[in-house]
């Protein structure tokens, strides 16, 4: 009987960590340039003892990331910017590195910083972009940022700076827990002066929220299966102790 209990609260256990991950999944569904994590079960083979493995077991893990394109999503802002084809957003994590992004709503802080919408710094050629006090900041397609300064003209602009665009080989990425897509080695990437933005466009999330809940649905069915064999191994279990008490 302590098997059978282990297999299925082992199976309820996995099929748990899979609905993390389709729930997490499911709700960025309308996180701009969110990118979905893949769920699968593994199968583990039963090594101990003497003689060869008859028995394997399964575990669910998150073997990746889903870098599918969302698709693009007209604002008609200045700051929002969405990049086209392959290629990242180069942005500073909380912890100092260099982290990327593919979603392109960006603002300026009080002291001319531009940011991403949950406030980390947009990469320059030089670092973190600051701008100077403008009355309009514009976005070219290459990243450049061209601002009229305040108190100036319409006709008297500046170019400030340039967002560091670049494109990593996607084998190369992972998503670390802080949910932002890195480098497996942590290098800084270099830029790629190809990759081109769409001006006044953000990138959706690229999750099929049909499929998440249909997914979470299946395991939910599944975790109740297993609870029910624990219920049908105890209610045994009983019945085997009332047998042997009898006699």
């Amino acid at each position: 009987m302590d098997k059978a209990v282990y297999i299925a609260m082992a199976s309820g256990q996995n099929i748990m960590a899979a609905q993390a991950i389709h729930a997490n999944n499911l709700a960025n569904a309308n996180t701009n340039g969110f990118q979905a994590d893949f769920a699968q079960a593994r199968s583990l083979g039963v090594y101990y003892g003497e003689g060869l493995s008859t028995r394997a077991y399964s575990r669910s893990e998150n073997p990746g990331t889903d870098f599918q394109r969302g698709s693009l999503n007209e604002t008609g802002r200045d700051l929002d910017m969405a990049v086209e084809g392959d290629g990242w957003i180069s942005i500073q994590a909380p912890d100092g590195t260099e982290a990327f992004t593919r979603a392109g709503s960006l603002k300026l802080d009080p002291n001319g910083q531009l940011l991403t919408a949950n406030n980390l710094p947009v990469m320059g050629n030089g670092g973190p972009i600051a701008l100077p006090p403008a009355d309009k900041v514009t976005l070219g397609a290459d990243g450049t940022i061209t601002i009229q300064p305040a108190g100036q003209p319409a006709d008297v602009l500046a170019t400030v700076d340039r967002i560091k665009l670049v494109k990593p080989d996607e084998a190369e990425l992972v998503k670390g827990k802080d949910g932002l897509i890195r480098r497996r080695d942590g290098q800084e990437q270099v830029p790629d002066a190809s990759i081109r933005l769409q001006s006044g466009f953000v990138e959706t999330s690229n999750v099929n929220a049909v499929d998440e809940l249909t997914s979470i649905m299946a395991l939910a069915r599944q975790f109740e299966v297993n609870v029910k064999m624990m219920k049908m191994i105890e209610e045994n279990s009983s019945a085997v102790a009332q047998v042997l008490r009898a006699q």
